[in-house]
């Protein structure tokens, strides 16, 4: 009883959070739910905090040098430069979209860290993807984007149909390597082949992703631009615009007029209830009735020929 608690306390080894590391990675890849959901997102923060603790032991360790070759490297050592790559892998797959963008960028530079690793150690012949600094640079891969070149098309097909050629190949003789090495009768040759097997397939996944990490940036980033460009242009242009008329022909410009002069400015009821208020109204054309008072729907009805002479001129007036 007390040596497995004994066994507890005792710190992980980074051999063992390696190996659950790699299964949630491996775990990821075959998943078919999506990835919001909670069963997905449970093993991605399992998966980032074991490798956070693997990460802290390895530099603690000092298992690699910048002045040794990869041949100097134990071929039981080489699993863990795969570290950046499933750190990229893990941040990739979080869900949140007001994060977004910050996701990408981590797992970017998780990406980037391991080829820049691999290519030190000459573990695969492969182009450095360029680091990107600044808006610029976004403007410009939009502009790629929206008008690329065929010359480019054609290099970016041929290098993804080498990469999946390689992919293959490489996945063939990792299934033909797994058994004998995880069940320990492989000996130091075979493993270390497996390893590098493994770091040069990783190589192709992270060039893989960051070329679609790049893509989605420049679209988040053109998103967020042009709803900025919107809402600047809303309030400038918070002023209502007047109303106007479309005319057929000049004789109807000269009744309703280019600058409205002689467009109505009330209603006939509204211009027949303010003379009433003030006795203004004229008697031509007003039947003359026995109690001298008028029913105010007839003089509206009387009265129009009369306001359509003063606004429009007689020249429409019946």
């Amino acid at each position: 009883m007390a040596a497995a608690e004994e066994e507890d306390l005792q710190p992980p080894r980074l051999p063992d959070l390696f190996e659950t590391s790699k299964q949630l990675v491996d775990e990821l890849e075959v998943a078919t739910e999506p990835s919001s959901s909670q069963r997905i997102q449970d093993k991605v923060s399992k998966g980032l905090e074991l490798l956070k603790t693997a990460a802290e032991m390895l530099s603690q360790l000092d298992l690699f040098s910048a002045n040794e070759d990869l041949e100097e490297i134990a071929s039981t050592d080489l699993k863990y430069l795969m570290l950046p790559a499933f750190q990229g892998a893990f941040t990739l797959k979080q869900v949140n979209p007001s994060k977004r963008l910050d996701h990408l960028q981590w797992a970017r530079q998780h990406f980037l860290d391991y080829l820049t690793q691999c290519q030190h150690y000459h573990v695969a012949e492969f182009e450095l993807p360029k680091t990107k600094t600044s808006s610029a640079e976004d403007n410009h891969a939009a502009f790629s984007m929206a008008h690329p070149s065929l010359i480019a098309m054609a290099s970016q097909r041929q290098a993804k149909i080498e990469r999946y050629k390689q992919k293959k190949e490489v996945e063939q003789r990792l299934s033909a390597l797994k058994s004998a090495v995880e069940s320990g009768e492989a000996d130091d040759e075979r493993v270390r082949e497996y390893y590098l097997l493994h770091l040069r397939r990783w190589v192709g996944i992270s060039l893989e992703e960051i070329e679609s990490i790049d893509q989605e940036i420049t679209i988040l980033r053109g998103k967020d631009s042009f709803k900025q460009a919107t809402s600047h242009s809303s309030r400038e242009d918070g002023t209502p615009m007047k109303p106007f008329i479309l005319t057929r022909n000049a004789a109807q410009a000269k009744v309703f007029g280019a600058g409205y002069p002689s467009l109505a400015s009330m209603t006939v009821t509204e211009w027949y209830e303010q003379h009433w208020k003030f006795g203004a109204l004229p008697d031509q054309g007003i039947a003359k009735q026995t109690s001298g008072m008028m029913g105010r729907e007839e003089g509206v009805t009387l009265l129009v020929p009369y306001f359509l002479a003063i606004t429009f001129g007689p020249s429409i007036v019946p």
